[in-house]
Parts: structure tokens; sequence; C-alpha cells
């Protein structure tokens, strides 16, 4: 059983409603503080598998050397939701987490982060300004300090493709095209029908499908739910929307070109199927350019900005924020860890894992892409994250809208459902509901 390191005040400053951690007890904004504990062990989680968890830990280890701040580091990735909930519920949360920009609703509205007032983060002006919309909460104020960004890229098998004499695609047709050739025409020259074209990872754990899928329905003109002025309003039963899953409907059901098992795969256990020779496309993150190179080779897939849909180029942004949680006794040494992440150096040496950065694209202004990664891949992601990358809007909370929409398109593309409008119009009003919930319905 892990003794808890709280002191009384801090324990008092979580609220015992549900998981509810109450921000009053240690406010980054500068609330009523809690006494430090300079003996407390400093503990901070990150969603890391193993490459990563390395990066960070070097990380971690010189900010212990600038400061004098030892920090008790625990990489999690599986569970780190279920994890973390449990903590909340003996009151007695890590110190910092550092995750996804996605998870900043459900940590605000169940009270886990206070409010930060980011000019008091020591760096924060050379933070960019659309890296610090990634931390603002659907009330406009701040609650993380953001760490990195990034946009998904669509990889491909090169070999493949110019072995079968395939042109780069540009367009869904060509995607499409693509894909097919890949799974009937032999790419790998074994004689054997085993490889693919599309790899999905389409479990509903965690809403992923919706995740993967969210880049093609910008693609069309379509979203989950969009902007209308101050509130929101359900868009994934518009037009556009309904063209992108009829679309995405044909690959798994009409030409069947992706991955078996693809509607369980998680992102962990689909990278394997690229890297092995089973599928020849995969839309995913530019972390995994270091795992690829070494597991597949650098000079066997190339690295493109998504295809066009009817509506242009467009991918997901996404990226990670320091979170400063609730009831902390070491409030000064949660803002010194977050101004050090933010520094250029950090930045630079986050950027420079050997298999995974866990600084995709740096959120400080002073550090140049093309300089640190002298790799054009690179340029290409932050030139589509500049241009054509959208992230998930900025609701309460919006894990009920990616995990519905997950189910939803889940049960459409495992049923091979040929009334995809009318099954889009039941999941969208479900998600009216919860906009309704939320509050934040037009």
């Amino acid at each position: 059983m892990r003794t808890s390191r709280r002191s009384a005040t801090a324990a008092a400053a979580l609220a015992v409603v549900g998981l509810v951690a109450s921000a009053c007890g240690s406010s980054a904004s500068g609330g009523a503080q809690v006494q430090q504990d300079p003996n407390a062990p400093f503990e901070v989680w990150t969603r890391s598998t193993e490459a990563p968890a390395k990066v960070y830990a070097k990380l971690f280890a010189d900010f212990e050397q600038k400061t004098g701040v030892k920090v008790d580091y625990k990489p999690i990735f599986t569970d780190f939701e279920k994890q973390l909930q449990q903590r909340a519920a003996s009151k007695d949360l890590p110190d910092v987490i550092i995750n996804d920009t996605g998870s900043l609703g459900t940590l605000v509205q169940q009270g886990l982060v206070p409010e930060l007032d980011r000019s008091s983060i020591v760096g924060g002006g050379d933070i960019v300004e659309r890296a610090w919309d990634s931390a603002k909460g659907a009330d406009g104020k701040y609650y993380g300090v953001p760490f990195s960004a990034q946009s998904f890229v669509t990889l491909i098998r090169k070999d493949w493709r110019e072995k079968l004499g395939k042109p780069l695609p540009k367009t869904w047709a060509d995607l499409a095209d693509l894909a097919a050739a890949f799974t009937t025409q032999d790419p790998d020259g074994d004689g054997q029908a085993n490889t693919y074209g599309m790899l999905v990872p389409g479990t509903t754990d965690r809403g992923y499908l919706a995740w993967w899928a969210s880049s093609y329905l910008l693609q069309a003109g379509g979203d989950i739910v969009k902007a209308d002025g101050d509130k929101y309003s359900v868009a994934i039963d518009s037009p556009e929307s309904v063209k992108a899953v009829e679309w995405i409907r044909g690959l798994f059901c009409d030409s069947k070109v992706v991955v078996p098992g693809a509607l369980t795969l998680n992102t962990n256990d689909a990278h394997a199927f690229f890297e092995s020779g089973k599928a020849g496309i995969y839309h995913t993150g530019p972390y995994m350019f270091g795992r690829f190179d070494q597991k597949l080779g650098k000079d066997k897939y190339e690295v493109i900005a998504p295809p066009a849909g009817p509506a242009g180029v467009g991918s997901l942004a996404e990226g990670e924020n320091v979170y400063l949680m609730a009831g902390s006794p070491r409030v000064a040494d949660q803002k010194k860890l977050a101004e050090f992440l933010i520094s250029a150096g950090a930045q630079q040496a986050g950027m420079k894992g050997e298999t995974q950065p866990v600084v995709r694209l740096p959120v400080n202004k002073n550090v140049d892409v093309e300089t640190v990664y002298d790799d054009p891949r690179w340029n290409t992601v932050a030139k589509l994250y500049q241009d054509n990358a959208k992230p998930f809007p900025s609701l309460p909370n919006f894990q009920p809208f990616r995990q519905q929409t997950a189910e939803g398109l889940n049960g459409i593309f495992a049923t091979c459902s040929t009334d995809v409008e009318r099954d889009l119009g039941e999941l969208a009003e479900n998600l009216k509901k919860e906009l309704q919930a939320q509050g934040m319905a037009k």
C-alpha cells in the first residue's frame, strides 16, 4: 500500500465529491497555497511506452541537475486514465502529468487541474499562440502549459509503390487506387495474398477510431461537432461527414483493403502491421518515424501530407500539455518543471529521442524544426500543422463525443451498413444530448 505524501492541508484541498479533486488547495494562478514539503517525492507521470520514457528520463535527470529537484518518474501507457482516477479517489494525485491536449476537458471538468495564470510561467511568452490555444478550456481560461504539438501524416511503402509503378496519391481516388493495388497486386513479390492497403487502428478504446477518422472528416469538409459562435452544433450527420464515412466504409466493405481485425486494433498493436510488411498505407503521427526507420528502413517508406478529399487537405492537430495537478504540496516545483520543459534547450533535447521524440513539433518559437531535425519529413509535418491541421474543439469534455463517434463508426464498418446517413443521424441525436448536458448546444 502506497503511503500518501500529502499533508493534511493538501488532502483537505481535494473535494470528496466522486472523483473530483478541488483546485483550491494549490493554485498555479496564485490562489491559496499549501505548505511546501521539500521531503515529499515529486511525482511525475507521462503516457509513454518504453522508447519515449527513456527520453523523458533524460529530461528529468537534466532538470534535477539544474534545479536540485528530484523527480519520481512513472511512465504509464496501459490504463493511464484508470490509474489517474484511482489516485484522484484516494485524494493523492501525482504532482505533474504530461498528457495529450484532448484530455484537458476531462481534467478540468473533474477539477483535477487548477486554473493557470499563463503570465506567471517564466518563458511562457516564447510559446507560440496556437500551442497556448491547446491549453485553453471551453471557458477561455488556461489549465496547462503546452509542451509539444503535432499533426498526422500519411506514410506509404515507397518500395511497394515504385514496384507497382504507381504515382504518389494526391486525392482520395488516388489513395483508394493505391490501397487496392497494395492489396491485390502482390507488392512484396512473395507470391502470396498477404498484403493490405490501409492500416487502421479502429478500436473504440479511448475513441481511437474517431481519432483516426477525424482527418478524413475534415478532408470532406465535415467534422464531429463544429463551433457556432460561443456554442457548438453537431456536424457528424452533415452531408460532408456522410460522404467521408461512406468513403471509409467502402475501404472496409467494398474494396476490402483494410487489414483484418482493424476494428479491435489499438495504435500500439497497429504499428507492427506497417513495419512487418502487412500494410502499405498508414495515417499516423510523426513520432513513428524513428521506430519505422529502424525496424523497416528509412528508404522503404515515404511521408506525405494526407491526399486531398472533396474539401482539400486536412489533418487532426494534437499535442501534449504539462498539467500541474491539484492538491500538490510542491507548487513551486510544479512551475519549475513546466518552465524547464518549455525552454529551448529542453525542447531540443525532447526532439532528439533515438526512436521516438517526446517533443514532436516544438512549442517554443525559438526552436527551429528544420535545424534540429535536418529531415524534410518533419518540414512536411510542420507545414501541415501550420496550414491544414485542426484540433478537437475546446468543449468542457470532448471525450464522450470522441467515444460515441468511435462506437458509431465501428458499428457502421463492422456491419457494412449501407444506410450511413441513417446511422449517423442516430449518432447525431446522442451527440446533441451530450452538447446540451454540457451546456454547449446552440
